[in-house]
C-alpha cells in the first residue's frame, strides 16, 4: 500500500549523482515559477547567465543564476504535481547547491470569499498525493514547516493574506463535489498540485521551503469556470513578492 511507501532505514539504490556527477555549489537560494510568461519576463529584467539545466527524454529546463539589484537566486521553472516538482528540487539542489527554495503559483479556491484578492499562506497541505508517502510516515496532513515566517513577512509588508490548510491532488480532473466537501469541512480554503510532495522532500532532505500561491479559478461554484486561472498564473506581480521574500529568507 501507498502508506508503506515511507523507508528511511536503508539506503537508495538511485542518486542525483548517478545521473550529475558531483554536487555543485553556486547559490544557497532558488526562486521556483510554474509560469514561462514570469520566467521569460525575469530574464529579461535582470542580468543573469545559465548555470545548468533539468534534462529529461522530453525536454531541457534551464537553470539561470540572476542578479536582482546585488542578490543572487537561482530562477528555473517547476514541472507541475508533486512528484515532478519535488524531484526538480532534489536536482537544482545537487547541481546548484540551492537549499532555501522560494515557490509561488496557482491555485483553486474552495472558499472564495476567504481567499479573493489576497495572497493564500499555506500552513498545512492534505496528501492526496503519492510523493509525500516515500519521503514522510503516512498521515492525512503534512505541516507546512515556515508558513509562519512567510505570514510574518506578507504582514510586515501590509500585502493582504489569508493562512489556511489547502489540497494537494495529482487527478485534476477527479476534483469532486464530495471532495471539496471533506476539505473544506477540515478548513482548507485551496486545491493545488505540488505541495504535500514538495514538503516531505524538503523535510527529509533539510531544504527550507517558503510558499505561498494566488487563488485564480473557484472549484465551489455550481458551474466551473477556469475564469482568473491566467492572471493568478502569469502576473509578474508575485515575481516581485517571492524576491522581496527571498531577501529576507537570506538576511
Amino acid at each position: 500500500m501507498i502508506t508503506d511507501s515511507f523507508d528511511d532505514k536503508s539506503e537508495a539504490i538511485v542518486t542525483p549523482g548517478s545521473f550529475f556527477g558531483e554536487r555543485k555549489h553556486i547559490c544557497d537560494t532558488a526562486i521556483v515559477t510554474f509560469s514561462r510568461e514570469i520566467f521569460e519576463e525575469a530574464l529579461a529584467k535582470y542580468p543573469n547567465e545559465q548555470v545548468s539545466e533539468l534534462g529529461s527524454v522530453n525536454k531541457i529546463r534551464p537553470i539561470y543564476l540572476l542578479d536582482i539589484g546585488g542578490m543572487k537566486a537561482i530562477l528555473y521553472i517547476s514541472e507541475m504535481g508533486s512528484a515532478q516538482a519535488a524531484t526538480d528540487f532534489i536536482e537544482v539542489n545537487w547541481k546548484t547547491g540551492a537549499e532555501k527554495f522560494i515557490l509561488f503559483g496557482s491555485c483553486g479556491a474552495l472558499d472564495n470569499e476567504k481567499t479573493a484578492g489576497k495572497y493564500i499562506v499555506p500552513t498545512e497541505a492534505y496528501r492526496d498525493e503519492g510523493m509525500s508517502y516515500h519521503y514522510a510516515p503516512p498521515s492525512d496532513y503534512i505541516a507546512i514547516k515556515n508558513a509562519g515566517f512567510v505570514a510574518d513577512f506578507f504582514a510586515s509588508k501590509g500585502y493582504p493574506y489569508i493562512e489556511g490548510r489547502v489540497w494537494t491532488t495529482d487527478a485534476l480532473y477527479m476534483e469532486t463535489r464530495e471532495k471539496v466537501r471533506k476539505r473544506k469541512e477540515e478548513g482548507c480554503i485551496a486545491v493545488e498540485m505540488e505541495l504535500a510532495g514538495v514538503q516531505a522532500v524538503c523535510n527529509f532532505h533539510g531544504f527550507e521551503l517558503y510558499d505561498f500561491i494566488v487563488a485564480g479559478d473557484v472549484v465551489d461554484q455550481p458551474d466551473y469556470t477556469p475564469d482568473g486561472l491566467h492572471e493568478a498564473n502569469h502576473s509578474f506581480g508575485k515575481f516581485g513578492v517571492a524576491v522581496e521574500l527571498a531577501r529576507s529568507v537570506k538576511r
